[in-house]
């Protein structure tokens, strides 16, 4: 099964190709800006060094959220086209289905993962469920020993440390694209359940329409 993983949901972006399990090319750039431009750039990296058309392909998995609108937004709307093009099945995934794919092993430690949402707040997923958002001075008090992935990791680990928590810090910060083409080839696969690949909020948008609607367009004189 020949899988390509985008991820563009955090501060670095990132491009992969699996070959039934095995990574076969990947390109990776840090930064938080610019995905539009430097994802399609590294897709094209990434297949041509993996010898492939993208009508090789069995299917594109790409992160969904939470994280940062544009890249996921641009990520999604990459994975779309390339999938339409080769007639392929797009595959969502989540920034915690992708986290928790790159460390697998917790010694018996539930995996939360923490995603810096600024203002003080993270959106925290609990190994199980949705994310919800959370203030860093309202965690909720773990059930066990817990480890803690996501950009806002340290930060969690920290105020629960200071708390007595039983928490370890993984190095798992941001996904890469080789964890999201491996939860996506299970998708595909049916081993997980389906996921649409459609922008994944946790905030409501702060866009809100007028109270009075959209104003009509302007009549042809």
């Amino acid at each position: 099964m020949l899988i390509l993983g985008l991820d563009a949901s955090l501060a670095r972006c990132s491009a992969a190709v699996l070959a039934d399990g095995v990574v076969r090319a990947e390109r990776c750039e840090e930064g938080g800006r610019g995905y539009a431009t430097v994802l399609p750039a590294l897709v094209r990296e990434t297949l041509r060094e993996a010898g492939l058309h993208a009508a090789a392909l069995d299917g594109v998995a790409v992160t969904v959220g939470p994280g940062s609108f544009t890249g996921i937004r641009a990520a999604l709307a990459l994975a779309h086209g390339i999938a339409l093009a080769v007639g392929r099945p797009v595959l969502g995934v989540t920034v915690a289905e992708a986290l928790a794919d790159a460390v697998p092993e917790c010694n018996g430690r539930a995996l939360w993962v923490a995603i810096d949402s600024r203002r003080q707040r993270v959106f925290l997923h609990r190994g199980e469920g949705d994310f919800f958002p959370v203030a860093l001075d309202a965690l909720p008090c773990p059930g066990g020993p817990v480890a803690v992935a996501g950009d806002a990791a340290g930060a969690v680990a920290a105020r629960l440390g200071a708390r007595g928590a039983d928490v370890t810090l993984t190095d798992a910060r941001m996904p890469l694209a080789r964890h999201v083409a491996a939860v996506g080839a299970r998708r595909l696969a049916g081993a997980l359940a389906p996921l649409a690949a459609q922008p994944l909020y946790v905030d409501p948008p702060e866009a809100r329409l007028p109270a009075g609607g959209l104003r009509p367009p302007p009549e042809a004189g």
